[in-house]
C-alpha cells in the first residue's frame, strides 16, 4: 500500500486523498440513512396555514448527499484515469464529468422518490359528482343542513349537506353531490 502511495502524483494523492475521505463520509450517511430514518418530533404552535400549501422543493441538485457523491465519484475516477495513463488535463475533465452525473444521477433518484410520496389528505372537491347516503334529514329549500356520509378517496368521510329540492331528503335516502359549498358543506340533490 505504501509502494502505491509512493508512486502517485502530486494530483494523484489529491484524488486519493479526496477518494478516500469522501468514500468514508459516502459510507457514513449510508450507515445513518438505514439507521436513523425520519424522526417524528412533536412541535407546539399553530403552523397549519402554510403546512397545507407547502409544495416542497421539487429539484435539489446542490444538497450535502450530492456533494459527497460528486467529491466520491470524481475522486475515484480521477485516480483510476491517471492510473491508466492518461493526461492530468484530461483525467480531471473525465473526473468532473462523472462527479456532475452522479450529481445528475442521485438528484433526479431524490426528486422521483419524493414524487411518490403521498400526503394523505382528502380533497373534498374529489366528492363532487359521487352518489352520498344521507345520515340526518337534509331539509328542504336550504332551510337547513343535514349530514351525509360518501367515499371519498378510499375513505368514508361525514359532511354537511343542503338541498334546492322542494321536500326535504330523509334518512337513509341516496343523493347526488351536485357541488362543495365550503370545506365541510356540499349541495346535493335526490337521485
Amino acid at each position: 500500500m505504501e509502494s502505491l502511495w509512493t508512486e502517485l502524483t502530486t494530483l494523484g494523492k489529491i484524488y486519493g486523498i479526496i477518494a478516500f475521505v469522501f468514500s468514508l463520509f459516502f459510507i457514513f450517511q449510508t450507515i445513518l440513512s438505514f439507521f436513523s430514518g425520519d424522526t417524528d418530533h412533536d412541535a407546539i404552535g399553530d403552523g397549519d396555514a402554510e403546512v397545507d400549501s407547502d409544495s416542497g422543493i421539487p429539484f435539489q441538485f446542490l444538497t450535502l448527499k450530492n456533494l459527497v457523491a460528486f467529491f466520491t465519484i470524481a475522486g475515484w475516477t480521477g485516480l483510476l484515469c491517471l492510473k491508466s495513463g492518461m493526461a492530468p488535463g484530461l483525467s480531471i475533465l473525465i473526473s468532473f464529468i462523472a462527479g456532475l452525473i452522479m450529481m445528475t444521477i442521485m438528484a433526479l433518484i431524490f426528486y422521483f422518490m419524493a414524487k411518490l410520496a403521498d400526503s394523505g389528505n382528502v380533497d373534498e372537491s374529489n366528492a363532487v359528482g359521487q352518489n352520498a347516503d344521507v345520515y340526518l334529514l337534509i331539509p328542504a329549500q336550504r332551510k337547513g343542513n343535514g349530514k351525509i356520509s360518501v367515499l371519498v378517496q378510499g375513505r368514508l368521510m361525514e359532511y354537511g349537506a343542503v338541498t334546492d329540492e322542494n321536500e326535504d331528503i330523509a334518512t337513509g335516502s341516496q343523493v347526488k353531490i351536485l357541488e362543495r359549498l365550503s370545506a365541510q358543506t356540499f349541495l346535493v340533490s335526490k337521485i
